[in-house]
């Protein structure tokens, strides 16, 4: 229901899914004369997985307060974690287009070796795993969908657009620069970029990045564990 019914459907939902990291991705190479194709592919990887587990808090808000679906699941063994999991599943599955979009432009024009492309699964899989976290956490206190779709844009804004995803953070002058680093997809943007050889990062900051990466994803974990309101008391 959450995703291939509603892919198989309206296909209008599988344009709108490719279109927003490929709009990004055509500005930037048209900007650019071409030169940032390779960031502007790898952008919109990240800006996809992001988005779709961003995405997944307005499902989540929809199906707890207009089907009252949560309230059903709660009552049933099913876990927090096996429903959040399936329903991640389906938000994915809304992305394929794009991924396999973006997929194939990477390996026409980026070429990755296997270990280049080990590390851009595992930032892709960092980024959606911090992003389903933090979509479940803010969909249990959201009380309409309508705020749901706009802290979702916010998020998305404020992640994924704003940083340095779609090209280098070199392009930022000092001292915004430092503003960059406050997003966590802009550490994920810098380590794709290093392992494809678009940037140079000493093993020290590419080792930070990662750490940074890691610990994000597990704080919101933590968080969503700890403060999520799974039933109402």
């Amino acid at each position: 229901m959450n995703s291939i019914y509603e892919m198989k459907n309206y296909p209008i939902i599988m344009i709108n899914t490719v279109l927003s990291p490929l709009s990004f991705l055509i500005v930037i190479t048209f900007v650019s004369r071409g030169q940032l194709i390779g960031e502007a592919i790898e952008g919109g990887l990240i800006m996809s997985m992001f988005q779709a587990g961003t995405s997944l808090q307005g499902d989540l808000s929809h199906y707890k307060n207009d089907f009252k679906l949560q309230d059903m699941v709660v009552s049933t063994p099913c876990t927090p974690t096996a429903y959040v999991a399936g329903m991640a599943i389906g938000e994915i599955i809304y992305s394929i287009p794009a991924l396999a979009v973006l997929v194939v432009l990477a390996g026409i024009y980026i070429h990755p070796g296997f270990v280049d492309a080990l590390e851009l699964l595992g930032v892709l899989l960092l980024m959606f795993m911090a992003s389903v976290t933090l979509g479940f956490t803010l969909s249990t206190f959201s009380s309409d969908i309508v705020q749901s779709f706009a802290f979702s844009r916010l998020i998305s804004t404020l992640f994924s657009t704003l940083p340095p995803v779609y090209y280098p953070i070199t392009y930022i002058p000092f001292p915004y620069r430092y503003f960059a680093y406050l997003s966590p997809t802009t550490y994920a943007a810098e380590i794709s970029q290093n392992s494809t050889g678009m940037v140079q990062l000493d093993a020290t900051a590419v080792a930070t990045a990662w750490i940074v990466l890691a610990a994000v994803a597990f704080v919101l974990l933590l968080i969503s564990m700890r403060k999520a309101r799974w039933r109402d008391v």
